[in-house]
């Protein structure tokens, strides 16, 4: 019986774990995509991405309003 009450403590402390690692996982991750898809968004519209400020830059030419769409995911018709 002291066996079961064991493993059964094991797989508790598992479950606790994997849900703690998933807390502190998601939110980094989430960011890594975000700022794939508005880099990828920036580049597709014609800008340049800058690395510092993690912001689209305009400067050389590209469309602003390409950009926002991209990145609000609203599709052109």
């Amino acid at each position: 019986m002291k066996e079961a009450a064991g493993e059964a403590n094991l797989t508790v402390v598992a479950i606790v774990l994997i849900g703690i690692i998933a807390l502190i996982a998601t939110p980094l991750i989430n960011n890594l995509v975000v700022n794939a898809r508005n880099r990828a968004c920036c580049i597709d519209s014609g800008g340049t991405w800058e690395r510092d400020g993690a912001e689209c830059n305009f400067a050389t030419g590209g469309s602003q309003a390409l950009y926002q769409e991209c990145i609000s995911g609203e599709e052109r018709q």
